[in-house]
């Protein structure tokens, strides 16, 4: 007869002990008035070959960022029939106005009418709309340039973006980034790594929605940056109730903050929460709402085909290539914070294509922040709403180029403009 395994037969000690447990768990939640929720399920699909370590895809466009721009250009991209992958670090996009949680995107109008409408703005309204919210009369002009920006759940639009990814059938690979890029016959070769995935995938155009043009620095085309950048925002709640789409939260400027790699990311993240450790502490108030890391302003910028100067964005110059229009004052944040330059009654700063396109370089395009640009002009094109328009027209642009064989400068820009106006983005028109 075998004798019982000690390890797994319970002692009446252990199933006594259980029991008080449970019995006291009960009790001290009963005396609460509390009760024990739910708990709902979900299943998650088999992944094919989930346990093989390396992957290799084959697609018209790859996305590597599913920030502000990134998660726009890949929808696109997919809506007009590209086989497209997103890459994003991080475990959701959205980038600022989710993991940054500056849920206050804008600008959307300027001087009475809407001048960025598309993917971003569907996203947007369909967020605050389903979350109860308020959109602004876009009609009104308003006293201070951010009366118009728009609250958002920065919950709900994270999950409506990788629903619309979906839709769209744009493949997402998260907790992944590029290690080496190489260019070839049919357009590029980027080798990504995630924990327990190594993945290749070969492309024909490759959008760059990083930020700071980290693919464009691998794939060795020249970037631009200043030798001190502006502060990143932490955000953050003391006190009281963080309301989504209905609040702005606290923010603490981190001076310094770099987001040139993983090293400089860390200490930039560390600073912060430390600050807000020690905010605590000393105010005594409850730490409601803490955003997973910081919101960064500035890095490297592209050299473009041209480069867009605070000259012609302020005289709101109408590029001969335009693809999107801008909308925000010159808006530098320095240590002792920030003056906004408004624009001058009636300007409309526009975007060129060139700008998107490394100098020199085929079949590669970036969107955001990093396009090609002076620091100024830079100041007031990093936001979220020109960022949303930028990434709609390299998806666009991306797509077709795909399509047709050529690179992103040989598209015609009569087709560009007409396939982001069957997407319904605003499209600038001639001087």
């Amino acid at each position: 007869m075998t004798s019982p395994d000690p390890d797994k037969t319970p002692s009446p000690d252990a199933g006594r002990r259980r029991f008080l447990q449970q019995s006291f768990a009960g009790t001290a939640a009963a005396a609460a008035g509390l009760t024990i929720a739910s708990t709902s399920h979900a299943h998650a699909r088999e992944v094919a070959e989930a346990a093989e370590p390396e992957v290799t895809n084959d697609v018209d466009v790859l996305v590597v960022g599913g920030g502000t721009a990134g998660h726009v250009a890949a929808i696109q991209a997919g809506r007009a029939g590209a086989k497209t992958m997103i890459i994003e670090r991080n475990s959701q996009l959205g980038g600022t106005t989710t993991t940054g949680g500056v849920a206050f995107p804008g600008l959307f109008d300027a001087w009475g009418k809407q001048v960025i409408a598309g993917i971003g703005w569907e996203l947007v309204r369909e967020s605050v709309e389903m979350d109860q919210g308020t959109l602004p009369n876009f009609a009104k002009v308003p006293q201070r340039h951010w009366q118009n920006q728009v609250f958002t759940n920065q919950f709900l639009y994270a999950i409506l973006a990788e629903e619309k990814c979906a839709e769209a059938g744009v493949e997402i690979a998260y907790y992944e980034f590029p290690q080496a890029v190489k260019k070839t016959d049919g357009g590029w070769e980027v080798d990504c790594v995630g924990f327990g995935t190594r993945r290749k995938v070969r492309c024909k155009q490759l959008i760059d929605c990083t930020g700071g043009a980290e693919v464009v620095g691998m794939a060795g085309f020249p970037r631009l940056r200043e030798d001190e950048r502006q502060p990143g925002s932490y955000l953050f709640m003391l006190g009281e109730e963080h309301e989504p789409g209905r609040n702005q939260i606290h923010r603490l400027y981190v001076h310094g903050a770099d987001s040139t790699n993983s090293r400089t990311a860390t200490e930039a993240n560390l600073t912060g929460r430390k600050s807000i450790l020690a905010k605590v502490r000393k105010e005594g108030k409850r730490l409601m709402h803490l955003q997973p890391e910081t919101g960064f302003r500035e890095s490297y910028r592209i050299e473009g085909e041209t480069v867009v100067t605070v000259n012609d964005y302020t005289s709101g110059r109408v590029f001969e290539d335009a693809i999107s229009y801008a909308f925000y004052p010159v808006d530098l944040h320095t240590r002792s914070g920030v003056k906004p330059k408004p624009l001058k009654p009636g300007t409309v700063p526009t975007i060129p294509l060139r700008a998107l396109v490394p100098k020199g370089s085929r079949d590669l395009l970036v969107a955001g922040r990093c396009v090609s640009s002076d620091r100024l002009a830079n100041s007031g094109l990093r936001v979220q709403a020109s960022c949303m328009g930028m990434g709609q027209a390299a998806g666009v642009t991306a797509a077709l180029a795909a399509k047709s064989g050529s690179t992103p400068r040989e598209v015609p820009l009569a087709e560009i403009h007409a396939l982001l106006k069957e997407h319904g983005q605003i499209v600038p028109g001639k001087a």
